[in-house]
């Protein structure tokens, strides 16, 4: 099997998905914009091939992947079209039949929502949103737009339902002065937080959309 992960900001700051994809994937190839990160990736995740690409025009043949992850990269771009653009760039490398995981920032939650409505400078200056967020969708735009670019949706569901504005900053204060043993019990009470995803409500609390998707032929 090859996987093919769209970034490694995860990999370059800690080991990252590295073991679970390297489980289930005989090649896995992991890409970045920023050429530092890509080198700090390499050091830290060996057994992941590193390069420097564009998700919006992949140095890939066609049909060459299994699977591709794309955690929260396509909600970096500023339009739609460079998002239609990027999944156009993931389909045309997937071999048929071959599978999507895909996460996007989720507009249908209200802080999401709240978030996008605020100036980011002031965000950005606030230590809220430390990096910039561009497009982003809920579950039913992102269906639709993955359905206009060749893909089926096989499963769409919610993730992160704790709240990121206090659980960015809390992790932030922790990793700098808490042990390990308050490290993992925080990390456990926000893990705990994902018991919302068996509500109808998910939608609402979660932070991103996560979608399985499949090429069609």
């Amino acid at each position: 099997m090859r996987l093919l992960k769209t970034d490694l900001f995860d990999e370059a700051l800690t080991a990252g998905h590295q073991r679970c994809m390297c489980q289930r994937a005989g090649l896995v190839v992991g890409i970045d914009l920023s050429q530092a990160i890509v080198r700090e990736a390499a050091r830290r995740c060996p057994s992941v091939s590193c390069l420097r690409a564009d998700v919006r025009q992949l140095p890939f043949a066609s049909d060459v992947f299994d699977a591709v992850v794309s955690l929260s990269t396509l909600d970096h771009f500023q339009t739609e079209g460079e998002v239609a653009e990027s999944l156009r760039e993931l389909r045309r490398t997937l071999r048929p039949e071959g599978l999507l995981l895909l996460t996007m920032d989720n507009a249908a939650n209200p802080l999401v929502a709240l978030r996008n409505a605020l100036p980011f400078g002031l965000l950005n200056r606030l230590g809220l949103v430390p990096y910039y967020v561009g497009a982003t969708y809920g579950p039913r735009r992102l269906q639709s737009l993955l359905a206009a670019n060749g893909f089926v949706v096989l499963e769409t569901t919610a993730a992160m339902h704790c709240l990121r504005v206090l659980a960015v900053p809390l992790c932030r204060v922790f990793d700098r002065l808490a042990g390990e043993g308050a490290q993992n019990a925080l990390l456990r009470f926000l893990m705990g937080n994902e018991r919302l995803n068996q509500l109808p409500t998910r939608y609402t609390t979660g932070s991103f959309v996560a979608v399985l998707a499949k090429k069609l032929r």
